[in-house]
């Protein structure tokens, strides 16, 4: 690879095609006219091209002095601008915050995590990358978000785990469902009937999975898709049963279009919480989400998880 070229000569030389003359480059970047001189004439040696004519006490540039002029002015604005957004960073407020979530979480617990952040931090950039826990770890791993509200993970050997709240998962049917009538399900039936669950390859579906296998119990999907939202229509029109956290169809239990009934004595719980890097370093911006993310699931679990919302199911 050939040397880069000198960024105080590049500097000299955009200045000395702007002004014509040695003596005003000189004035401008305080520096003697012997230096920019020299400055010029090294440059030259470097790129191994005359890059300007002198014409009495003016100078003029040589095609090859055009040429790089073009990509010498788009050089100096970079770096002026990478030297701003540096010094930005060291301003209160601005920066960027790059977050790992699923839609689900997005939809109900980001909003006024968010709304509060922005107040403190009006200049900051968020950016938020959609994916469930299994996709916010790979982009960990890779540096493409500095933090992700997901589930627990089941290696936890380079990331490190900060709980929020637990949730606890139900069968969601539709009202006229038998289950729904007797307020529990009975576990001879639960072959039989039609499940409507979310995506295989998610830390839900590995869950759910591991805990019916313990009772022996392979559930039969007949529909597997990747939206909540579409779930629970679905579920509601009657075509199945899913089993999701009830804080999910909040709106749905409360005007009865959903119910929501225990998996049987034994409870199938998730942590929620923040993953990080391990020994990774969090900016203000990031420690201060990390606190409004505990704050907000504090609220949050007192709205929807709390036992009165449970025993309604």
């Amino acid at each position: 690879m050939l040397p880069a070229i000198d960024s105080k000569q590049l500097r000299a030389f955009v200045t000395l095609a702007r002004t014509g003359s040695f003596t005003r480059t000189g004035r401008e970047l305080h520096l003697s006219q012997s230096a920019i001189s020299h400055s010029i004439k090294a440059l030259e040696e470097d790129v191994r091209c005359r890059l300007l004519d002198r014409v009495g006490k003016s100078v003029i540039l040589t095609q090859a002095g055009e040429q790089l002029l073009a990509h010498a002015k788009k050089i100096i604005s970079e770096m002026e601008l990478a030297r701003q957004r540096l010094s930005e960073l060291g301003k209160w407020g601005h920066g960027r915050l790059r977050i790992g979530a699923s839609t689900t979480t997005c939809q109900y617990i980001l909003p006024s995590v968010l709304r509060e952040f922005k107040e403190s931090f009006p200049q900051c950039v968020i950016q938020i990358e959609p994916g469930d826990t299994q996709i916010a770890i790979d982009l960990l791993h890779n540096n493409r978000i500095d933090l992700a509200v997901a589930l627990e993970p089941r290696d936890q050997a380079q990331l490190e785990f900060r709980p929020l709240f637990t949730d606890e998962l139900h069968f969601l049917v539709a009202p006229l469902h038998p289950w729904a009538q007797n307020g529990r399900a009975d576990r001879r039936e639960i072959i039989q009937q039609h499940f409507i669950l979310y995506t295989r390859t998610s830390y839900l579906s590995d869950m759910i999975e591991e805990y019916f296998r313990r009772d022996a119990i392979v559930l039969p999907t007949s529909i597997e898709l990747g939206n909540m939202e579409a779930i629970k229509e679905l579920v509601k029109l009657g075509l199945g049963v899913s089993i999701l956290a009830p804080w999910v169809a909040q709106k749905e239990l409360a005007e009865g279009s959903l119910r929501a009934v225990p998996l049987g004595k034994r409870k199938l719980e998730r942590r929620w919480g923040i993953l990080l890097r391990k020994s990774q370093h969090l900016s203000l911006a990031q420690e201060t989400f990390v606190g409004l993310c505990k704050a907000g699931a504090e609220n949050f679990k007192n709205r929807n998880l709390e036992p009165r919302a449970t025993a309604e199911c």
